[in-house]
């Protein structure tokens, strides 16, 4: 580790600011002039620019004969976008999820995490099950269009839509803004990628948990610049859309690409296949009672997602280092704090339906 890494980090922290600021203006600008809702600018246009990253370092891992950097890259980042960028965006200010999200984006995301885990039991990503996996994200692509037109035809959302974007700039201007905006993450990403690689390298971490956690997260950064942005910016549609269509970006092109390309496919490590997909399909899938209970991810909901994150980040270094202290922790985690966990979610998905139930007799009868 020498000061030269830690300017690397710093420099990319900088860029990935500016250039999130750069692409929610953009991209915000060319959702109102498009006649499309700003959810399917980000689930479309903004996911595909903040998944740039973790498919340069994945097609990068692969030639480099690092497969497992590329898995664990493009898994820890589903993880990491959940959990800790959904999370933290919704301590900054709670969000709101769109019926289309819940309807329709959130189960796709759900089902192609389902497909991943499948294909991959067989200890690797074939060019077949690439090719599946790339016509999903297309299919995903094309309807989420279709009913994003759709509800602009509405006009209770055009009006929400032109008070959001009460400053609209040129056309010309929002394309340079969300050229420069992609830029500049994805250059900010590669310099912070670089510089924490090399600082966990040096302390003796295996390429899969760099993979699972620096380069994960380092790749991550241009959606959580992004989406917390957006978030601030009143974009809350923009932030979950991206986070969502990213986690679907992610697997249909930045693993189903590479194992198209490169013929021979994709292995995966057998631990990945036991503890770190299933992780990610149960991230997935707790996202899934929140969304569909309040249409609002509060607060709470947001610290609980990050403190799951850290408790995951932790036991991957632990596990990784053979630390004596490893046994131990996953032994809390498995008999007591995922219980807890398990209760606590039950116990407010129960309660949040209950208050619909009641809030729709209420209308009804009124």
């Amino acid at each position: 580790m020498n000061i030269l890494d830690v300017g690397l980090i710093i420099v990319g922290l900088v860029l990935l600011v500016a250039g999130g600021e750069a692409l929610v203006r953009g991209a915000g600008t060319l959702a109102a002039r498009a006649g499309i809702s700003p959810l399917v600018i980000g689930l479309v246009v903004v996911s595909a620019a903040t998944s740039a990253p973790e498919f340069a370092v994945t097609v990068g891992a692969v030639l480099s004969g690092e497969p497992d950097l590329a898995i664990g890259n493009v898994v820890g980042s589903n993880i990491v976008n959940i959990l800790l960028i959904l999370g933290f965006s919704a301590i900054v200010s709670p969000l709101l999820i769109k019926r289309q999200l819940v309807r329709f984006d959130i189960p796709v995301m759900v089902g192609i995490s389902v497909l991943l885990l499948v294909v991959s039991l067989d200890g690797q990503i074939s060019l077949l099950d690439g090719v599946i996996l790339l016509a999903s994200l297309v299919l995903h692509t094309i309807i989420s269009i279709v009913l994003g037109r759709k509800e602009m035809v509405d006009p209770k959302n055009k009006s929400e839509d032109s008070e959001t974007n009460s400053k609209p700039m040129s056309l010309w201007l929002a394309i340079v803004f969300l050229v420069v905006g992609i830029a500049l993450l994805v250059l900010g990403a590669q310099l912070l990628v670089t510089g924490a690689v090399s600082i966990a390298a040096s302390l003796g971490v295996s390429s899969l948990v760099i993979g699972l956690t620096v380069v994960a997260i380092g790749t991550s950064l241009p959606e959580l610049a992004t989406s917390v942005i957006a978030t601030i910016r009143g974009e809350t549609d923009m932030a979950v859309g991206n986070i969502v269509g990213s986690n679907i970006f992610n697997i249909g092109m930045v693993l189903g690409l590479p194992a198209v390309l490169f013929g021979e496919g994709l292995p995966v490590a057998p631990s990945v296949i036991a503890i770190d997909l299933p992780l990610m399909l149960a991230v997935a899938v707790a996202l899934a009672p929140i969304a569909f209970t309040g249409f609002l991810l509060q607060r709470w909901e947001g610290a609980l997602f990050v403190l799951l994150y850290i408790a995951y980040t932790l036991y991957l270094v632990l596990a990784s280092t053979q630390h004596d202290a490893a046994e131990g922790f996953s032994s809390i985690m498995l008999w007591f704090v995922l219980p807890l966990l398990f209760v606590t979610l039950v116990a407010v998905t129960s309660y949040e339906v209950g208050r619909l139930a009641e809030k729709r007799s209420l209308t009804r009868t009124q």
